[in-house]
């Protein structure tokens, strides 16, 4: 398994459907530091709402799942619903990613950088939005070219400390495959 996601990871940039055609596949991500409603149950059902309320106007989309990290680590390696996404965006089951606030996909630079390279090194195009109040992602409309700046600012990041982004790549494909041995 850990060959064939690193087969995904090397694939080139972009994907080859026309937007047109395109059906969007909409994976919804929270991060959560606490668990701040009662269960489980009660998160996923007021996440789930949320997505679907706010996307429920974006032609040719469905909302494939919603994935909730309640914890509080940084590293993405250590984040099994964030792993479980980035798993499903290499298979093709979602092809958009939306969350809340670009704080959620990553704790800091250094995550939010490899993060970005590996999601937009996928076999299948995936697109990004948030909805931050203020410099939000929007990979869909990609105004002022955003893909294209994105890609770059993780390539030249990468650039800085190679080795680094490959123990982090090894790190998470590793822990995408265990997890996925688990289900």
């Amino acid at each position: 398994m850990v060959l064939e996601f690193a087969e995904h990871y090397e694939v080139t940039l972009g994907g080859n459907m026309s937007e047109t055609a395109k059906k969007y596949r909409i994976g919804g991500y929270v991060k959560r530091a606490k668990l701040n409603l009662r269960n489980g149950e009660d998160v996923q059902a007021y996440h789930r709402r949320y997505f679907e309320d706010k996307y429920s106007e974006l032609d040719d989309g469905v909302l494939i799942d919603v994935y909730i990290d309640i914890t509080g680590y940084k590293e993405t390696v250590k984040r099994p619903e964030m792993l479980r996404l980035m798993s499903d965006c290499a298979s093709g089951k979602v092809n958009l990613i939306v969350a809340e606030t670009k704080g959620y996909l990553a704790a800091n630079t250094r995550e939010f950088c490899y993060w970005l390279h590996f999601i937009f090194n996928l076999s299948n195009r995936v697109d990004i939005i948030t909805d931050d109040d203020q410099f939000n992602i929007n990979t869909l409309t990609n105004d002022d070219s955003q893909r294209e700046a994105l890609i770059k600012m993780s390539e030249d990041y990468i650039y800085l400390n190679p080795p680094d982004h490959e123990r982090w790549l090894n790190d998470v494909i590793t822990a995408i495959a265990d997890l996925e041995e688990h289900e």
